[in-house]
């Protein structure tokens, strides 16, 4: 997995846009595009990739402890925040953006630190204007339930993005 080292590393908006978002999603997991620098700093990447769904594999380590030396809710958060907004992202078309605008997620027990995990989103709706996935974590050895979520992203057509970077009157 190559992950982006820096902001040169980062794809230009105008070139993401320039395909579709499954492409995008293929592109990472297949390393021709660079993965986001928070999966190497949060120790996860992406596995597979397919319409409407996602799957990213991670391994909390100590870094990923809160002061009662527990993995940090933010990394569950985080995780299952990737894999079901990415997602949605695999069903958008070439010039079309999105941007997660809520998202849940109910930990149902802990993860203990060194254990495999596999953070599947699916996509239950996808309309012109929103989309909305679920996910779950799991264990990859032992297939436990840890948590699970939901989300609903903001699709980004042109004529949005135009509208909303034109000066208002």
């Amino acid at each position: 997995m190559k992950y982006a080292s820096g902001p040169d590393d980062i794809l230009p908006m105008a070139e993401i846009m320039g395909m579709s978002g499954l492409a995008f999603m293929e592109g990472i997991r297949d390393g021709a595009l660079p993965a986001p620098p928070i999966g190497r700093v949060l120790n996860y990447h992406v596995t597979e990739v397919a319409p409407g769904a996602v799957t990213f594999e991670g391994t909390p380590t100590f870094d990923h402890c809160n002061p009662m030396g527990t993995v940090h809710g933010g990394w569950y958060g985080t995780l299952l925040d990737s894999c079901m907004a990415c997602a949605v992202m695999t069903l958008l078309q070439q010039g079309t953006g999105y941007t997660t605008l809520e998202y849940k997620i109910n930990v149902i027990r802990s993860v203990p630190t060194g254990t495999r995990v596999a953070a599947r989103g699916t996509v239950q709706h996808m309309g012109r204007s929103t989309g909305v996935a679920v996910g779950e974590l799991r264990g990859i050895d032992d297939d436990r339930l840890y948590a699970t979520g939901s989300t609903t992203c903001l699709v980004l057509t042109p004529s949005a993005r135009a509208a909303s970077a034109s000066p208002k009157a």
